[in-house]
């Protein structure tokens, strides 16, 4: 069996149809994407309003937190006073819509091909991940400010007129890290693409694994975009009925995919744990602010949410309902032959590896204090925390429970509709 690609030639002799032009063209798109979501969010939030023309610099120190690069946060505050400040956190609207942008341009010139080789594809996706790689070095070095803070001193104006210690944070993007991490994340964008792509072509050795895998990371992405497809909808209702349009349009912007996807797992029986304290948030309804602002370490589930406000139980409801239509999904797009005992297991198999996935990029980590002479976090409106981080093991067996039992259930629903490997005779009755 020959294979052909663009240019008519077949087998290893095809000539390579994308090179450093193409790439470079989806390159930009992504990061023109990224930088208009992030300023759009960064503006509907307020942040265009910082003062020393800083917004730009905001705005590349997002993208980069977005594509997984590192910014560290700094303080100052004189000889005797010190501050301390970092944050951990992804902006996953901004990552999400840059890794559908890039996503689309890798697959576009491997359109309409059967196979290729893993030397073709390695090259393509090499230099997408360097050129992006250069790009976030470039927003790494514009991604640096300081701040001086402005807030009420518990100390009654001791740090600012006796000490001469105006507090100031700042951020700045760190580069080697950066970098490393920006050849991590194409990477990883352009693996998954290939892997829910159906038309994309696989080299020879690893066609065979299509079948189990394909459909399973189909299914798990369709989950996942549906639900931020969901919460947009519901954001925009909020803005209709309620007002307040800067505020949810911030949310949209920066952070819809992690509120959504955290509730996804929390509808699934998972827990997580944090803290909200001082003058700080989370992107996040009322009532699950209410439930993590408390002086210590709260557990956040669908109990405690229910406590605010019962109605959070329909999400339980919604998480069967999306997860079972997943699963049938990934069977119906599965090829006929395999069993329901399969897809239980391929289903339990992707769901868990979602669940992984979803836990490592909604977790959050921000802390900023003053100490004086070394006696701690100052209050007055000058510190504060957040922590959000999951319950990993207890969410990863729920996981494992939904996935057996929501797979099952949608390769006997899938049996009944015509999938691929069947053969319909005038008799109506399939054959496989």
């Amino acid at each position: 069996m020959s294979t052909k690609g663009s240019d008519g030639r077949s087998g290893a002799g095809v000539r390579v149809a994308h090179g450093w032009g193409d790439a470079l063209l989806t390159v930009l798109a992504g990061l023109v994407v990224m930088c208009v979501t992030a300023a759009l969010g960064l503006w509907a939030a307020g942040a265009a309003e910082l003062p020393g023309g800083s917004f730009p610099r905001v705005v590349a120190a997002v993208v980069v937190m977005a594509a997984g690069g590192s910014v560290a946060l700094s303080g100052n505050a004189g000889e005797l006073a010190r501050t301390h400040a970092d944050i951990s956190a992804l902006p996953l609207s901004v990552t999400l819509v840059g890794a559908l942008v890039l996503a689309a341009g890798f697959l576009r010139p491997l359109r309409h091909r059967a196979v290729a080789t893993s030397r073709e594809l390695a090259g393509w996706a090499g230099r997408i991940a360097l050129l992006w790689a250069l790009v976030l070095i470039g927003l790494s070095l514009l991604a640096r400010q300081t701040f001086d803070v402005s807030a009420a001193d518990p100390t009654g104006g001791l740090i600012g007129d006796v000490l001469d210690a105006s507090p100031q944070v700042g951020f700045r993007a760190e580069i080697p890290l950066t970098a490393v991490l920006g050849l991590l994340w194409p990477a990883g964008v352009l693996v998954l693409a290939l892997l829910v792509s159906r038309g994309a072509p696989l080299p020879v050795r690893l066609v065979r694994f299509q079948e189990s895998v394909r459909p399973a990371a189909y299914a798990m992405v369709a989950l996942l975009l549906a639900y931020v497809l969901v919460g947009l909808v519901i954001a925009l209702v909020v803005v209709v009925t309620r007002g307040q349009p800067a505020e949810t349009f911030a949310v949209i912007l920066l952070g819809l995919p992690n509120l959504v996807w955290l509730v996804f797992t929390l509808s699934l029986g998972a827990s997580w744990e944090g803290k909200v304290d001082g003058p700080f948030g989370l992107p996040m309804p009322q009532v699950l602010d209410s439930v993590l602002r408390t002086p210590d370490i709260s557990t956040l589930n669908i109990s405690t949410l229910a406590e605010q406000d019962g109605r959070v139980w329909w999400c339980v409801v919604a998480a069967a309902l999306f997860t079972l239509a997943a699963a049938f999904l990934m069977a119906a797009r599965s090829p006929a032959r395999m069993r329901p005992w399969q897809h239980s297991l391929h289903m339990a198999a992707a769901l868990v590896l979602t669940v992984l996935t979803v836990c490592l990029l909604v977790r959050i980590s921000a802390h900023y204090g003053l100490s004086l002479l070394g006696l701690g976090d100052l209050g007055g409106g000058l510190g504060g925390e957040v922590l959000l981080r999951p319950r990993l093991w207890g969410a990863l067996g729920l996981a494992v429970l939904w996935g057996l039992v929501t797979g099952f259930l949608g390769g006997l629903l899938a049996s009944r509709v015509h999938r691929r490997g069947e053969v319909v005779p005038p008799d109506g009755h399939p054959r496989k």
